[in-house]
């Protein structure tokens, strides 16, 4: 047996070991308990149409982000970048389609849209490839990448807007993101369109499983054939692309881009994939458990605005259960537990 055979066989036997216990029922008794809490707490005001609609609205921002976040994740790496590339995008996008259609209330802007969409989602997969070029061919490590990336992102967008709002979107791309289609929100329709696109290509794909197997052992599965420097590269473009397509919504909703919008997603997208199941180390979790999180901290947020807590007591809730869940997740309890002396009977 040769070296590299024998590398192989030891981590393929550490696979299964590192498959954390699933958790979708603790994140589904988790939602319900929130809402029932919420409902419970201000039933006139949170178990309403009024704030199921608005609550319906707002979670599709920082939903898309969370699966950017959760994709990257699954490599074992991570991606604070998407904020700024969200932002950078979508002032593209709108930076073309108000050259190709100075007056947003025209109706003929279907080439102004198209285009301003390609503009979108070029930069997002050209951040995402950038992203993935550092950590997979430099060897940058992927949180000191992406960040950096972030921070380019950002600069360039205030070069671009000299720090202000940039206006011009079109009128009938307005319904994207405050719009509703056969009586639902059109972001969610997106967020739902996104989130079953990226489950079917993790699930049902051999990229998907290539995606898994590089998170959970690189060695292993650069041992078994799989090329690691693309699956990076595509893993970190997907990401890119989702970024960009929450930077559109972002922008939508609030009819502008702008470079410092929606600063406080990065730490609830990370939140949302953490408390979703995914492994921070890679290599496991569901799109199932991070729309559970969603909902959970979605109604979580809602209620505690309607209770009028304070936004920053909200940031520290939020803070706190990021470390709670990874304590948990990461076994830190069970061995904590483990460690304690038995007493005899």
């Amino acid at each position: 047996m040769t070296e590299h055979a024998a590398t192989f066989r030891t981590s393929a036997a550490r696979l299964p070991r590192r498959l954390p216990d699933t958790n979708l029922g603790r994140l589904a008794l988790i939602t319900v308990l929130v809402f029932a809490g919420m409902s419970a707490a201000e039933p006139n005001l949170f178990f309403t149409r009024a704030n199921f609609s608005s609550m319906a609205f707002q979670f599709p921002e920082f939903a898309i982000l969370g699966l950017a976040v959760m994709v990257s994740m699954l490599t074992g790496g991570i991606d604070l970048s998407v904020i700024g590339l969200a932002n950078l995008s979508a002032m593209l996008a709108v930076l073309v389609m108000r050259s190709l259609a100075p007056d947003p209330h025209a109706t003929h802007v279907a080439p102004a849209i198209a285009l301003g969409l390609v503009a979108l989602l070029g930069a997002g997969a050209f951040g995402g490839l950038l992203n993935g070029f550092a950590i997979a061919a430099i060897g940058i490590p992927p949180i000191l990448a992406t960040l950096g990336t972030g921070l380019i992102f950002t600069g360039v967008a205030v070069v671009l807007s000299g720090g202000a709002a940039v206006l011009g979107f079109p009128d009938a791309i307005s319904v994207l993101g405050n719009g509703t289609l056969i009586g639902v929100p059109a972001p969610v329709l997106l967020f739902a369109a996104l989130a079953a696109a990226v489950a079917f290509g993790l699930n049902w794909t051999g990229f998907g499983l290539r995606i898994y197997l590089l998170g959970t052992s690189p060695l292993a599965a650069r041992f078994a054939g799989i090329d690691n420097f693309r699956v990076t590269l595509g893993a970190y473009m997907i990401s890119g692309l989702l970024s960009a397509l929450a930077g559109l919504v972002i922008a939508v909703r609030a009819n502008s881009a702008k470079a410092d919008y929606g600063t406080s997603y990065l730490l609830l997208s990370i939140l949302i994939a953490v408390l979703g199941g995914i492994d921070p180390y890679g290599g496991f979790g569901k799109v199932s458990g991070l729309v559970l999180a969603v909902l959970s901290l979605q109604f979580l947020s809602s209620g505690l605005n309607l209770l009028q807590i304070s936004n920053f007591a909200v940031d520290m809730t939020w803070g706190a259960l990021l470390l709670l869940v990874m304590v948990v997740n990461t076994g830190g309890l069970r061995r904590l537990a483990a460690a304690r002396p038995r007493r005899r009977v």
